[in-house]
């Protein structure tokens, strides 16, 4: 067995990758993981993607052949399974390991290979969270709508089918992972994702502005945060772009500023000095939370979902109890009352125990302890053991398997 052939037993895959936010991250330390192993997605769009995922082999599905189709995935939904479907894993890798907040999990492959699913959540658009997509999609015409309704039931059907295939789950959160014994029927190991708590300054002035980052989709409930700092005539910043821009822009009032997606050196100084980071949606994980707290700010978020898991109430932010304007206005006004009491390194603290480096040990030993056999002898990336300045340790570990 050569080292090449040593590269290729893993699979990896993911949902899109069309722009980088916290899947995609995840999908990062895994490439990191296995460095030479392909990617196979629905579609992609290279320029928007970091170089250690464009080193990668990106292999996509049918959906890339239609005109714009990385602009409007999200129309297709009635096509995600054929696509996925017919989205066959080359050869026969020793492991797929699948990063999904959709179907991908559903691609085809050989039954013999394991399937690991680091499943970021069940679709909200599909599961329990339906209603409140179709609730507040502005972005959404009467005939998208009726489409949506009418392909739902079928799309659902195949994702549960998928999630049956699966032979480990891992969950980003506790949250998730309840939501999974609810939608699937199965259960699944914890694995909190990755923050880069190094990117940012804890220490720096704090000015007079909230924060939200964020993709500006109904799940969201930006409205909220937006209803909220009208009330109260508190300035808002926000950092994203998304199906809900134009609707959200309408009920702003001018102390509220839309700053579309921004670079990195952008959202790190709105990080750095923003007065609090605010989150009004159930999120599943929360990256973007965490990487306030690695810049010092607090963070005053719905009481529910990963937020709690990442976000100590009293210490590093702020509860509020009911999913209304009035709820987080109400916490608003007493967190200007005791924002003083909130410490910047309290918040770098909590955001340090989400680091790269400790995402990448738990997988590894997850994978070690599910599959033993594979990973006996393995030399990882970045371990100080390797040898090859190309790909370290790929020969050794090669040896090691002819002689097994």
């Amino acid at each position: 067995m050569t080292s090449n052939q040593r590269a290729a037993e893993v699979a990896l895959a993911h949902h899109w990758l069309v722009q980088m936010r916290g899947g995609e991250k995840v999908l990062e330390q895994f490439c990191e993981l296995f460095p030479d192993a392909p990617i196979y997605t629905l579609l992609s769009r290279r320029d928007k993607l970091s170089e250690e995922l464009r080193r990668h082999s990106l292999r996509g599905s049918l959906l890339e052949r239609l005109p714009q189709a990385a602009r409007h995935y999200k129309k297709m939904l009635p096509l995600f399974p054929m696509a996925v479907a017919r989205l066959r894993v080359q050869g026969l890798p020793q492991l797929l390991l699948t990063t999904d907040a959709s179907v991908i999990k559903g691609l085809s492959y050989d039954p013999s290979v394991p399937h690991v699913c680091y499943c970021h959540s069940p679709p909200r658009y599909l599961w329990d969270m339906q209603e409140t997509y179709m609730d507040h999609a502005s972005g959404l015409n009467l005939a998208a709508r009726l489409l949506f309704k009418a392909s739902a039931p079928y799309v659902r059907n195949f994702d549960y089918q998928a999630a049956q295939r699966v032979d480990y789950f891992i969950a980003n959160s506790r949250f998730v992972a309840e939501r999974i014994q609810r939608s699937y029927g199965r259960t699944a190991e914890v694995i909190h994702p990755p923050v880069n708590v190094g990117e940012f300054k804890h220490d720096r002035n704090r000015d007079d502005f909230y924060l939200i980052v964020s993709e500006l989709v109904p799940y969201k409930r930006i409205d909220l945060a937006i209803d909220a700092c009208n009330l109260l005539g508190k300035k808002l910043v926000i950092i994203g772009a998304g199906s809900e821009l134009e609707a959200l822009k309408a009920r702003a009032k001018p102390n509220v500023t839309f700053l579309g997606r921004q670079p990195a050196f952008v959202l790190k100084y709105h990080y750095e000095h923003c007065r609090a980071f605010l989150m009004p949606g159930i999120e599943d994980f929360g990256i973007t939370p965490l990487e306030a707290q690695a810049a010092g700010a607090p963070v005053i978020a719905y009481g529910e979902g990963g937020a709690l898991e990442t976000v100590i109430d009293g210490k590093t932010g702020l509860f509020f109890k009911e999913q209304t304007a009035e709820s987080l206005a109400y916490a608003l006004k007493g967190f200007e009352q005791v924002r003083d009491l909130f410490s910047p390194a309290e918040a770098r603290r909590n955001a340090e125990k989400f680091s790269p480096e400790r995402f990448r040990t738990e997988m590894k030993s997850f994978l070690c302890g599910k599959f033993p056999q594979l990973f006996e002898g393995y030399i990882w990336p970045g371990d100080s053991t390797f040898s090859d300045p190309v790909r370290p340790g790929k020969a050794k570990v090669a040896t090691m398997l002819e002689a097994a």
